[in-house]
């Protein structure tokens, strides 16, 4: 059933850009588009102003396990500090929270530090990104965990 959304994700992305004709270098506010890594799922970014967006995430583990995570940052982006010769390369982190509903242990619930960076293309409405995200669960017990992955958003 997991790859069946996939598939269809992708398709819709994938079609949406054949048909896209307009200039993305205003940029649109919503993104919304898939992430492969821990956990992998469905993302969504509203961008509050040019600088500061709103990330949130619904996935699936990958490492076998019945988990299912939701997770909601803020993010703050710097545009300047990479050079990229067509579109955009900014450099983004922020604070949010992780829950992670376990079905043979009790869940988690953690602070999110993601930090990450996002290529905005020029000429079609889409950001592919890659981030790293500690989280500092603090239930059912206090320890850190790892997650992140790479992904793409289709801007509207």
């Amino acid at each position: 059933m997991k790859k069946n959304i996939y598939v269809g994700m992708i398709t819709i992305l994938l079609v949406t850009l054949i048909t896209t004709t307009s200039e993305a270098a205003e940029r649109k506010k919503w993104g919304i588009g898939v992430i492969a890594g821990q956990p992998s799922g469905f993302t969504l970014k509203y961008m509050l102003n040019d600088i500061s967006a709103i990330d949130a995430g619904v996935g699936w583990s990958t490492s076998g396990d019945d988990e299912f995570s939701a997770y909601g940052d803020y993010l703050y982006h710097i545009y300047d500090l990479f050079g990229a010769a067509k579109g955009q390369l900014p450099l983004y982190f922020g604070a949010g929270l992780s829950y992670t509903k376990r079905d043979t242990r009790d869940d988690k619930f953690g602070v999110r530090i993601p930090i990450g960076v996002e290529y905005l293309f020029k000429k079609v409405p889409l950001g592919a990104f890659v981030e790293v995200v500690p989280v500092l669960n603090v239930t059912p017990d206090t320890d850190f965990d790892m997650q992140g992955g790479i992904g793409i958003r289709f801007f509207f």
